[in-house]
């Protein structure tokens, strides 16, 4: 198993100190850092500023938004950022939810598993240096009737090739990830609750028209280092609470979907009712802590290492740090600590 390090959202004033604590992950081993975005700022310009001032880490984008780029414009950039940063590109994809969909991009959310298939396929289209020519229910390239042509890329051809995962969440959704991507990057991953999200990953995989290819799985999971367990907890309350209360609407919440299938259907229920009243202590105050616990890497360097040989028994691949403290220091003696229970329990390829 490798190990990943997510530094959150960058642009909330202390991305010198992530790109401090990126330096120190490259220098300690970590495979790949993924950046993310939502509506702030976005993910690629992150990534291209990591990857000027590093040399070995892998560059991860976790996730693009769909609804924000055409599919050409994705595969664009990831041809620009694997040639500037010699093929240390990975690509991840999701389609968001409602709320940035329909309300930051302008984009319906409707059929988001059709929109993903043929999003992915036009960007391998464009990857592979094929001409773009695409019919589907979504996308329809070249517009009909316009002046336009089916396009090759002009991008140099590579060596490397760009992975492409998926975010997904949903049992639906898990199974289009084994079918199409070259990976999956989850959230909120217990290893006792990997056998149902890995059976979808496998159905799909199944009914590819490669089933036995290489497949990523890579989790990300909150790191809270301290000696008392409900301690670390607490760093990470507001965290879950938003996802699980407050990342979507009542109707549509799929972290809070994944909380029930797990087992916390009451108190996920309670969560989302306090978070969207406007009453986020109390709704991080209610999430569960074993609930915490299941889906994080809490405590003392010892039990960090017990839990990452649970990660690397159910089969990820990489498990993905995102540490919590209130300084870089903190941070950073986080990520050192679970560099160091790794190695200790022997796990790391």
């Amino acid at each position: 198993m490798r190990l990943g390090l997510s530094c959150g959202w960058w642009g909330t004033g202390r991305d010198q100190d992530n790109l401090a604590l990126v330096r120190r992950a490259e220098e300690l081993g970590v495979h790949v850092v993924w950046a993310s975005e939502a509506y702030g700022i976005d993910a690629v310009t992150v990534l291209s500023w990591i990857g000027a001032q590093t040399s070995r880490i892998r560059l991860g984008a976790g996730v693009l938004q769909i609804p924000g780029r055409t599919p050409a414009m994705t595969a664009m950039t990831a041809a620009g950022l694997r040639s500037l940063s010699g093929g240390r590109f990975d690509l991840g994809l999701g389609v968001s939810g409602p709320q940035v969909s329909e309300g930051w991009h302008g984009v319906p959310f409707a059929r988001p598993l059709d929109r993903t298939r043929e999003y992915v396929d036009i960007v391998r289209l464009a990857l592979n240096r094929q001409k773009v020519e695409y019919h589907g229910r979504h996308f329809e390239l070249p517009l009909p009737g316009g002046a336009g042509k089916a396009l090759r890329s002009t991008a140099a051809p590579s060596e490397h090739p760009v992975p492409i995962h998926l975010a997904a969440v949903g049992p639906k959704n898990l199974e289009l990830t084994g079918e199409i991507a070259d990976g999956w990057l989850g959230i909120f991953l217990s290893p006792d609750f990997t056998s149902e999200q890995l059976s979808s990953i496998r159905t799909g995989l199944e009914r590819s028209s490669d089933p036995d290819r290489p497949f990523s799985l890579d989790a990300t999971v909150p790191l809270s280092v301290h000696d008392d367990v409900s301690t670390a907890a607490d760093a990470v309350r507001g965290y879950a609470s938003l996802y699980v209360g407050g990342m979507g609407s009542r109707k549509q919440n799929f972290y809070n979907a994944l909380a029930v299938r797990m087992g916390y259907e009451e108190a996920a229920g309670t969560v989302q009712d306090l978070y969207l009243a406007g009453r986020y202590r109390d709704a991080a105050a209610a999430v569960p802590q074993q609930f915490i616990d299941d889906t994080s890497l809490l405590g003392p360097r010892d039990r960090i290492a017990e839990r990452l040989t649970r990660y690397a028994e159910a089969g990820m691949t990489t498990v993905t740090l995102a540490p919590y403290g209130d300084t870089l220091e903190e941070r950073t003696a986080a990520i050192e600590a679970a560099v160091a229970a790794a190695e200790q329990a022997g796990i790391l390829d």
